[in-house]
C-alpha cells in the first residue's frame, strides 16, 4: 500500500470527481441533514415515550419497573428491524440510486410515526394494543434504517475533494438536531398541560406533527439530483445483481469490524438520551422537564463534537481522531453517573454536556470513515450494514440492559461497568480496523479503476 496515499485526507477510493454544482451540492448537504433530522425526530420521540408514557398506556397491569421494562423492549424492535431496512434499502440504493431510497426511508418512517399516535391503548382495544405499537415500532427501524446509509453517501459523494469527513458530517448532525427537536415538542406539550392530559392525549402531539415535518423534507429531497458516484456506476454499467452478497462474500469482517466501532457511541447515546430521563425523574426526583431541558442544552454541544472531529478527521486522519475520540468517550462515560448521582443540577448538566461533546467527535469523522471502507457500486449495502450492525449490538439493547442493571443491583456503578466493557470493545474494533493494511483490498476486490483516475494501490482515503 502506498504509504501517501493511505494517508492523504481524500474523497473515498473510486470515486469518480464530485458534482462542481455548489448550489446542488448545497442542497444534496441540506436534505441529508434535514431528513435525517426529522427522521430521528420521529425514532427518537419513541425512546422519550418509552421513558415517560408508554408502560401504563400499552402495558398496564404490571409494576411501574416491568411497564418500562417491556416498553424498552419494544424501543429493540425498531433497532433489530434496522438492518432489513439498510439491506433492503441499500440494495436497491446500489441498484437504483441513493435519491429514490432517501425518499421511500422518510415516507415509511413518517407513516410509522403518525401511525403510533393514532394508536388505541391497552384500556381502549386490549393486547392488539402492544402487538400493534411493536408492529409501527418495526416500520420505523425499516424507515430509519434505509436512511442513514443513503443520507451519508449523498453528502460524502457531492463533498468536494479534501473536504468528504467535513460535509460527512451534515447527516450525523441531524440526529442531535432530532433530539432536540423531539424533546422541544415533548417539553412544551407536557409544560402546557396536566399530567393527567399528557398521560391521556397529550403524548400523541410529537406523533402526529410528524405529518408536517417529514411533507417539509420530502419536498428538499425530491430537488436533490443522484450522486456523482452512482451517476458513474450507472454509465459505466458496473450496478450488481445482489449488493449485500457481493459485500458479505469481499468485506465481512470490514463490516462486523466497523460495526463494533459503534457499539459504544450508540449504546451510550441511547442510555444518555433515554434511560437517563427515567433515572433522574423516578430515582432522582428531579421533573420532567427539568431533565429534558439538560437534554436539549447538551445537543448544541454534541453537534460541535461532531463537526470538530469531523474537519480535524480531514486534516488529521481518520484514524487519529477516532482513535482519540473514543478513549475519550471511554474515560468520560465511566465517570459519569458520578456526576449524575451527585443530584446537582449544575454537576449534572457538566456530565451530560462533556458526555454529549465526546459522543460527537466519537461520530464526527463517521460517514466518511463508513463510505470509504466499500467501493461505490455496494457502498449503499456495506455501511448501512456496519452501521447497523453497531446500532443493534448498541443502542438497541442499551436502555433495557441499563434499566436491568440498576434494578438488579441497585446502583449505577453496574452501568458504569456495562460503559467501560463496550467502550473497550469499541477501541479494539477501531484499533484493528484502521490498522489493517488488506481492509481497502477487501473494499476494492471487486472494482476495477475508474478510467477517469489514475491507477493506484488500494487505500484508505483520510486514513492515518
Amino acid at each position: 500500500m502506498n504509504p501517501v496515499s493511505a494517508d492523504r485526507a481524500a474523497s473515498p477510493a473510486g470515486t469518480p470527481p464530485q458534482s462542481s454544482d455548489a448550489r446542488g451540492v448545497r442542497r444534496a448537504v441540506a436534505s441529508s441533514f434535514v431528513g435525517t433530522a426529522i427522521e430521528w425526530y420521529d425514532f427518537f420521540i419513541y425512546g422519550t415515550a418509552a421513558a415517560l408514557v408508554f408502560g401504563p398506556q400499552f402495558f398496564p397491569g404490571g409494576s411501574d419497573l416491568a411497564g418500562t421494562l417491556a416498553a424498552f423492549a419494544t424501543l429493540a424492535v425498531g433497532f433489530l428491524a434496522r438492518p432489513v431496512g439498510g439491506v433492503v434499502m441499500g440494495h436497491f440504493g446500489d441498484r437504483t440510486g441513493r435519491k429514490s431510497m432517501l425518499v421511500t426511508s422518510l415516507l415509511t418512517m413518517g407513516v410509522a410515526t403518525v401511525g403510533i399516535g393514532l394508536l388505541p391503548n391497552y384500556d381502549a382495544i386490549g393486547v392488539w394494543a402492544p402487538i400493534l405499537l411493536v408492529v409501527l415500532r418495526f416500520l420505523q427501524g425499516i424507515g430509519v434504517g434505509g436512511e442513514w446509509g443513503g443520507a451519508v453517501l449523498m453528502a460524502t459523494e457531492h463533498a468536494p475533494k479534501g473536504k468528504t469527513g467535513l460535509y460527512g458530517a451534515a447527516p450525523q448532525m441531524g440526529v442531535p438536531a432530532g433530539v432536540i427537536l423531539a424533546n422541544v415538542v415533548f417539553l412544551l406539550c407536557s409544560q402546557s398541560m396536566s399530567n393527567d392530559q399528557f398521560a391521556s392525549w397529550g403524548w400523541r402531539i410529537p406523533f402526529l406533527l410528524s405529518a408536517a415535518l417529514v411533507g417539509a423534507a420530502l419536498w428538499i429531497r425530491l430537488g436533490v439530483m443522484e450522486s456523482p458516484a452512482f451517476q458513474a456506476v450507472e454509465k459505466e454499467d458496473r450496478i450488481t445483481k445482489i449488493p449485500i452478497v457481493d459485500v458479505l462474500k469481499n468485506s465481512w469482517r470490514t463490516v462486523l469490524l466497523a460495526g463494533g466501532t459503534f457499539i459504544a457511541t450508540n449504546g451510550i447515546a441511547y442510555v444518555f438520551m433515554v434511560f437517563v430521563l427515567a433515572y433522574g425523574t423516578k430515582e432522582l426526583g428531579f421533573s420532567r422537564g427539568t431533565m429534558l431541558t439538560m437534554l436539549i442544552a447538551s445537543c448544541p454541544v454534541w453537534m460541535a463534537g461532531m463537526g470538530i472531529s469531523a474537519h480535524l478527521s480531514d486534516t488529521l486522519g481518520r484514524r487519529r481522531v477516532y482513535v482519540t475520540s473514543t478513549v475519550a468517550l471511554l474515560v468520560v462515560s465511566a465517570g459519569f453517573f458520578t456526576l449524575i448521582d451527585s443530584a446537582s443540577v449544575p454537576l449534572m448538566l457538566v456530565a451530560m454536556l462533556l458526555l454529549a461533546f465526546v459522543l460527537g467527535a466519537t461520530v464526527g469523522p463517521q460517514s466518511a470513515l463508513f463510505a470509504e471502507l466499500f467501493p461505490a457500486h455496494v457502498r449503499y449495502s456495506g455501511a448501512s450494514l456496519g452501521y447497523q450492525v453497531g446500532a443493534i449490538l448498541g443502542g438497541g439493547i442499551a436502555p433495557f440492559i441499563a434499566t436491568w442493571l440498576y434494578a438488579s443491583f441497585g446502583t449505577t456503578s453496574a452501568i458504569t461497568v456495562y460503559f467501560v466493557v463496550v467502550s473497550l470493545i469499541s477501541l479494539a474494533c477501531t484499533v484493528v480496523l484502521l490498522r489493517r493494511p488488506h481492509v481497502a483490498e477487501e473494499a476494492h476486490a471487486t472494482e476495477d479503476t475508474y478510467a477517469a483516475e489514475p491507477a493506484a494501490e488500494p487505500s484508505l482515503a483520510g486514513v492515518r
